[in-house]
């Protein structure tokens, strides 16, 4: 089959599209013909090996142990394991493929539990732009966020992959959502529900004077200190990804706010995105009720794969960019 594969660490160049061997699923695996996946941070950072402290959890120290990139799935099942239960041969599934396996490739190996059917409303280009992002929206919203009816959310980084999918949940959990972002974004999120839009190119939001209850940040482009600023009392800060340097990536701010958090009445808290059949059926009916939409900024072909991240990384995507087969 074919996949996207690299040998070293690098830049975008350092992938090809090379024939592999055909996955074989595991007991509690089915094997997967991928339609469409899409691009998220996780997969630019694996394939230049940054913040480098990854490579030192099981990634590879000079070269990547992990060949394949990829991880959102959505295509049809092909083949099933002797332990799998719930789906079959010629079902239509949207997931989260295992990282360690990679889904930009004509075939993929995928956990049963890391499978939903895919929702009926959707292509599968739309679909593959899901998993990861909508999750970790979800999460980081609804469970670490902990918002609910009438609570004031911030969303910084709102225009984004994660962004453009945490407007929509915050807003169906009824939530009143301030989104940021830059000022080619502002109708965009605007469309998606968003009842305040900060122009962070003319505005910046920890020194506006508003307080929210719930701030998201999916950037970490603010000090602990500035976040901390646009927080109510007893409100809640949720970390997730984003820059920082080349070494350690956002962890020292997500260190000191787990610090910070030991002394102040305000919740200061990290996201560690995971999978579950449960929220993958959640998002479906949500994208089913219409309350939530994947924005797709451009597909690319497979064989293109080097040019969708080359555009995730020079140019801030508006959503997700998609890889179809």
């Amino acid at each position: 089959m074919k996949a996207i594969v690299q040998d070293v660490y690098g830049g975008p160049d350092v992938l090809e599209l090379r024939d592999v061997p055909v996955p074989v699923p595991a007991d509690d695996e089915v094997l997967v013909r991928v339609r469409a996946s899409s691009v998220n941070a996780a997969d630019w950072h694996l394939m230049r090996g940054k913040p480098y402290f990854m490579r030192l959890v099981g990634f590879g120290i000079r070269t990547p142990t992990v060949q394949v990139r990829g991880i959102d799935v959505a295509g049809v099942v092909e083949a099933v394991g002797s332990k799998v239960s719930t789906l079959r041969p010629g079902d239509e599934v949207y997931g989260h493929g295992d990282i360690k396996q990679g889904t930009f490739s004509e075939l993929a190996a995928v956990k049963e539990t890391n499978l939903s059917p895919k929702p009926a409303t959707l292509s599968f280009e739309e679909a593959g732009a899901v998993p990861l992002a909508a999750l970790t929206a979800l999460q980081g919203v609804r469970d670490s966020g902990g918002v609910k009816a009438g609570h004031r959310v911030l969303i910084n980084g709102a225009s984004g992959g994660v962004g453009t999918f945490a407007v929509q949940i915050a807003k169906a959990l009824g939530a009143e959502v301030t989104a940021v972002c830059s000022t080619r974004n502002v109708e965009l999120v605007r469309s998606l529900g968003a009842d305040h839009v900060v122009d962070y190119t003319r505005d910046d939001f920890t020194r506006a004077g508003e307080r929210y209850d719930v701030v998201f940040d999916l950037v970490a482009n603010r000090s602990l200190t500035a976040l901390r600023r646009a927080l109510a009392p007893r409100s809640t800060l949720v970390l997730s990804g984003g820059g920082g340097g080349r070494f350690l990536g956002p962890m020292p701010l997500i260190v000191r706010a787990v610090l910070v958090n030991l002394v102040v009445g305000q919740r200061l808290t990290s996201l560690s995105e995971s999978v579950n059949p449960a929220d993958l059926a959640y998002l479906a009916d949500l994208i089913e009720k219409g309350e939530v939409r994947p924005v797709i900024d451009r597909s690319y072909p497979l064989a293109e794969t080097a040019a969708a991240i080359r555009q995730l990384e020079d140019e801030h995507a508006r959503g997700k960019i998609v890889i179809t087969l």
